[in-house]
């Protein structure tokens, strides 16, 4: 499926490599930039960040911001990621990228939670998810999550997984056929 922010990217990286004299402008970097953080395609955010000329990052402070979001996403400091989210008054159109950027690092927390651990405390999660006890509260209940009687322990199920596509009867022996012959020669 093919994302608004997919075209974006698209359209962002051609105008990247036929930007005059090899520089984008700013607002290009930046909306690529977090674009790249909100795919979870970190590789390609820090070659970008590497491509950029050093005058243009050192000079840009919303593309410093956004970078800081790369590196916690990086470490995988979702605590800290909350904060670097939070920390600058976003420009548009990145305002708007970094706020879905947000829904969905906070997404993938959620179903982390719900397929790692069979129990887990409270606070942990408001840690990462970067949100409030009630709203948590709130999500629990929405995802049909037991909360422990003590208040501080959450019980999550695990997201429901896609039915498994069924294939037929001639396309599993095709694949028998090609996986047999392989180990022959």
């Amino acid at each position: 499926m093919i994302t608004n922010f997919d075209k974006l990217c698209t359209e962002l990286e051609k105008q990247e490599l036929e930007a005059t004299n090899g520089v984008a402008s700013i607002a290009t970097y930046a909306q690529l930039l977090a674009i790249y953080l909100y795919q979870n395609d970190l590789c390609n955010a820090k070659f970008l960040w590497k491509r950029i000329p050093q005058n243009i990052t050192s000079s840009n402070p919303e593309l410093m911001a956004i970078w800081a979001i790369g590196q916690k996403l990086w470490k995988k400091d979702l605590g800290a990621t909350y904060l670097a989210l939070s920390a600058y008054t976003w420009t548009e159109p990145v305002a708007n990228i970094i706020r879905a950027l947000e829904e969905k690092v906070r997404e993938r927390a959620f179903n982390l939670v719900g397929r790692s651990y069979s129990s887990i405390s409270m606070d942990t999660v408001v840690l990462m998810t970067g949100l409030s006890r009630d709203a948590i509260l709130q999500i629990c209940r929405d995802r049909k999550w037991d909360i422990h009687a003590d208040g501080v322990t959450i019980i999550p199920t695990p997201p429901s997984q896609p039915a498994p596509l069924h294939t037929s009867s001639e396309d599993q022996l095709f694949k028998l056929t090609e996986f047999v012959s392989f180990l022959e020669n």
